[in-house]
């Protein structure tokens, strides 16, 4: 086994959304994208007061990737054109796939508003290679108890939400192949985590900070790695918490325009065109 090396390390910068705190680590002024991982926001760490209005992505159409969604602290209500619907608490996650087209809301849910709370969560974009562009929208919903928490040599944790670890296989059968993660590491932990050859990983440092071949990984920053190996060797003296992934590159055009993700601008109007045409409804999303 052979440990990849960095390739560069990224900063997540503050683009905040109203009063909900953000940092996007991509794409940015110096990553466009892991391909196939297109995307990042990590929304708090923040306290919301009692009386809140919550989290503010109301009704919004999605064509042609991915949306994983992980929920740290808090909760999140989820209502999609589909008919899939799902209240999500802290440690549970939520994979759309929006496919040919679908209308979601993501909420905070009528408790939370009243009472408050910590809330801290994960949104990561997956592209869709040109075939599978559009696909039948589908939908799981996951709460912490229903993903894998596998214990790994050297103390660390690995919350297993797609792929393969350790001989183990994680809920959500990715349509690509995506192996998806989140990665607990205790003060002095370590942990080698599987990059196979040819594959493009994504780590990103949620909490604490993570140590990769002596250099410093502190939280926020996302690690770009060379194909030089197929491991990743992780130690976290003070402690991290880790969101780890590793899919097989698409290689194909990316045009992106707000919440589509296609592949020409033909496909992007085309995209547009159905959306206002109300081709992505087939039940009302409520607020």
């Amino acid at each position: 086994m052979t440990a990849r090396t960095i390739k560069a390390k990224h900063a997540a910068y503050r683009d905040d959304i109203s009063d909900l705190i953000t940092r996007r680590p991509v794409p940015n002024r110096g990553l466009d994208q892991v391909d196939p991982f297109l995307f990042l926001n990590h929304h708090g760490p923040q306290v919301y007061k009692p009386g809140n209005n919550g989290l503010p992505f109301g009704p919004h159409p999605h064509r042609g990737f991915e949306t994983v969604t992980f929920i740290l602290e808090g909760s999140l209500a989820h209502m999609d054109t589909g008919g899939h619907e799902s209240v999500m608490h802290a440690g549970g996650v939520q994979w759309m796939t929006a496919g040919s087209g679908l209308v979601h809301a993501e909420l905070s849910p009528p408790e939370f508003k009243r009472d408050g709370g910590d809330m801290e969560i994960l949104q990561l974009w997956v592209n869709l290679p040109p075939e599978l562009k559009m696909t039948t929208p589908r939908y799981t919903g996951l709460q912490a108890a229903d993903i894998p928490a596998i214990s790994a040599d050297g103390g660390a944790t690995v919350n297993l939400v797609s792929g393969q670890f350790a001989g183990k296989t994680g809920p959500v059968d990715s349509l690509t192949g995506v192996m998806m993660s989140t990665v607990e590491m205790p003060a002095g932990s370590a942990v080698s985590l599987p990059a196979p050859k040819g594959r493009n990983v994504f780590f990103y440092v949620v909490r604490g900070a993570a140590s990769i071949g002596g250099k410093a990984a502190p939280k926020f920053d996302l690690v770009d790695f060379n194909d030089d190996g197929d491991t990743i060797e992780v130690s976290a003296p003070e402690g991290a918490y880790l969101l780890y992934g590793h899919a097989d590159p698409i290689g194909a055009p990316v045009v992106a325009r707000g919440p589509f993700v296609m592949n020409t601008e033909a496909e992007i109007r085309d995209a547009i065109e159905d959306y206002q045409a109300g081709k992505f409804n087939r039940e009302p999303v409520n607020t």
